[in-house]
């Protein structure tokens, strides 16, 4: 069994902002460079109300090191 949620993109992008990830470039479409000190940057390609199931948050967590928690509040 998965500890991840199925969630809205939006959602994913303010937790990962709020665990120090930064926008570093953003186009007119959904894709979004982020960077964060010590890690490589990571393209978030994902509208904020599209829906982000378990097995694809797992590889957004393993790029960005997002844990379930950051997911709350």
């Amino acid at each position: 069994m998965t500890v991840w949620p199925s969630v809205k993109a939006g959602r994913v992008m303010i937790a990962l902002l709020r665990i120090g990830w930064q926008i570093k470039r953003q186009g007119k479409g959904s894709h979004k460079v982020l960077c964060r000190d010590g890690w490589p940057d990571f393209v978030f390609a994902f509208h904020d109300r599209e829906e982000i199931g378990p097995r694809m948050l797992a590889r957004i967590a393993a790029k960005t090191g997002l844990q379930p928690g950051d997911l709350r509040g």
